[in-house]
């Protein structure tokens, strides 16, 4: 494995996001923080306990969630998107670099800077809530397994994407949505018998599932069928990925 070719992909990336600081840390953080503000303080306070937990410890995970998903998305898709827009993903192309290697650059950068918002996102919720991790091997293993995944997803938007409004489409008119109506900001076992199976068809529940039970728990869904659809999802976009490169898919225009 070439891991200079790896090294050379990865810190361009994250020099890119250490250039945009304001773009790509602070303005996430703000966002997040008037959601404590908003949900936590001004609503929170309106509602009871959901499972013991205080309403504005509850939604922390839900917010962690959202903002990964959100994050990782954004930064891998625009990622490698923009070197097939300017045209320098020939450059990459014709480098003595196998498609692993390209993936692996792009997409672990992608995923640390979503770990990273994820971490200062906890860090900020800290200052709102108090907080308590029960089980924060499995907290740190969601986090990971998720920037990844949707680190991955936002790989295969990027390449599937001929312009900046089709980069923009699938997150703002599926994950987005599905990220709200996933639990984030409440538990599906305070919805009605049917709609609470309706959600059962999101993913994104089983994602906040598993990492609020990483914090309190406590959960929806069991927390093995929340991994278990987690590595499924990562399996098939791995999957995905591996036959873009095969095929050579929409990496040239």
């Amino acid at each position: 494995m070439n891991l200079y070719a790896i090294r050379a992909i990865y810190k361009f990336e994250m020099a890119r996001t250490f250039r945009t600081l304001l773009q790509s840390v602070v303005s996430p953080v703000v966002s997040t923080s008037l959601y404590f503000v908003i949900f936590g303080g001004a609503i929170g306070s309106r509602i009871a306990e959901i499972d013991g937990v205080t309403y504005g410890a509850f939604i922390v995970p839900g917010l962690i969630m959202l903002s990964l998903l959100t994050q990782s998305i954004s930064n891998a898709s625009f990622g490698i998107y923009f070197p097939k827009f300017i045209g320098t993903i020939y450059e990459i192309l014709s480098a003595p670099i196998s498609s692993l290697e390209i993936v692996t650059g792009y997409v672990g950068a992608a995923a640390t800077k979503s770990i990273m918002l994820g971490l200062i996102t906890l860090a900020t919720a800290a200052l709102f809530v108090p907080l308590h991790i029960e089980h924060p091997v499995w907290m740190v293993a969601f986090l990971v397994l998720t920037a990844v995944t949707f680190s991955l997803f936002g790989f295969i938007i990027g390449i599937w994407a001929k312009n900046f409004e089709q980069l923009q489409l699938i997150p703002l008119l599926i994950v987005t949505p599905l990220a709200f109506l996933g639990g984030s900001f409440y538990s599906i076992d305070m919805l009605p018998p049917l709609w609470r199976t309706i959600s059962l068809a999101n993913p994104v529940v089983y994602l906040v599932s598993g990492f609020r039970w990483s914090f309190f728990g406590t959960a929806d869904v069991r927390i093995e069928i929340s991994l278990a659809i987690t590595l499924l999802f990562l399996a098939a976009c791995l999957a995905i990925v591996t036959w873009i490169f095969k095929t050579g898919y929409r990496l040239k225009n």
